[in-house]
């Protein structure tokens, strides 16, 4: 029996550019929308504008119904934005979107014969094939039944690892690998998740972006720490180990020889309490910079954590007591000094 689709028999949302006494709207190239269309969140299905000279963006679709149809309709939950002549719906919310040399922070969710699951915050998991990580020794050879066996013994579900996407499929799914002596498993720390914060789709609201340097060492009052910032939003903060690639020796065509089986434990290292310390500031203070809207990278995180011990030591000196604030507003006081410091 063929089945029909018919449209829908309910009345359609208002549009945004209708005012309530049916009149229309002067959408003009002005830099803001009015104050109706500009201030409040547009909901999926809900209507945009019907004037031809729009374009539709991100977050947006004009239906094939019926034909010439010039109506653009919001497919996200979001905040509308206008660049030229187009119009896009910013969402609220929004899944990591990988590209080609992202570094990621994953959590493995599944292992099968030659692959592992891993999930990176995108729509989809993420693959990372047997092939595309580096064996115990730095030996460079053809992957083995013996290796499909013994997969089990370099990843296993739950775990931590950092890598870079390689490719990216049809489908949409990621292809990752660990072919560097800087991605690999992670242990020793502590994981942060930025939600909606991946990527730097909600670049607006704060959250991690794509720098120059992804992994760095933080030198805290209790010793250095390491971090690594994902492009999907999830960050690692471990105690920093001193590796084979740190030593100068190592030459660049010989730093596959310096991976031993270190490289897959999954037992963690002793961690002193004052590194511990330091390891859950830095975390708090990462978020604190999420929840005041600022830009997570390396620079911002430097600044931050000094000025915070800054902070910290002063209210010591002075005999006050810890406030309590909170760490967002530590990372405001923060970022007023710092914005006070570069007026003078």
């Amino acid at each position: 029996m063929p089945i029909s689709i018919l449209p829908p028999s309910a009345p359609l949302p208002p549009r945004r550019d209708v005012r309530p006494d049916d009149s229309d709207v002067d959408m003009s190239d002005d830099d803001d929308f009015p104050t109706h269309a500009s201030k409040s969140i547009v909901t999926p299905g809900e209507h945009i504008t019907s004037d031809p000279q729009w374009m539709r963006g991100h977050g947006t679709y004009i239906p094939s119904q019926p034909a010439n149809s010039t109506t653009i309709i919001s497919t996200v939950a979001g905040t509308l934005h206008k660049t030229n002549k187009l119009l896009s719906v910013q969402p609220l919310r929004a899944r990591y979107q990988p590209e080609i040399g992202d570094l990621v922070v994953g959590r493995i969710i599944s292992v099968g014969t030659k692959k592992w699951s891993v999930d990176i915050a995108a729509p989809m998991l993420a693959n990372l094939p047997l092939s595309s990580i580096n064996l115990p020794g730095g030996v460079l050879r053809r992957r083995t039944t013996v290796d499909e066996l013994n997969i089990r013994t370099f990843f296993q579900e739950a775990d931590l690892l950092v890598a870079e996407v390689q490719n990216l499929h049809a489908d949409g799914t990621a292809s990752l690998h660990t072919r560097s002596l800087k991605y690999g498993k992670l242990r020793n720390g502590l994981f942060t998740s930025l939600s909606g914060a991946g990527g730097g789709i909600l670049s607006r609201k704060g959250g991690v972006v794509r720098s120059r340097r992804q992994v760095f060492t933080l030198n805290t009052v209790a010793g250095e720490v390491d971090i690594v910032l994902g492009v999907n939003g999830h960050i690692f903060i471990s105690k920093h180990v001193k590796t084979a690639a740190d030593q100068k020796e190592v030459g660049i065509n010989r730093l596959d020889e310096s991976v031993t089986e270190t490289l897959y434990s999954s037992e963690n290292d002793d961690i002193e309490k004052g590194v511990m310390r330091e390891i859950t500031r830095v975390s708090t203070l990462i978020r604190g910079l999420v929840a005041c809207g600022a830009k997570v990278d390396e620079d911002m995180i430097v600044k931050v954590y000094e000025g915070a011990v800054e902070l910290e030591a002063e209210e010591r000196s002075l005999g006050g007591v810890e406030r309590g604030i909170g760490a967002k507003g530590i990372v405001e006081a923060v970022l007023e000094r710092l914005a006070l410091e570069a007026g003078d």
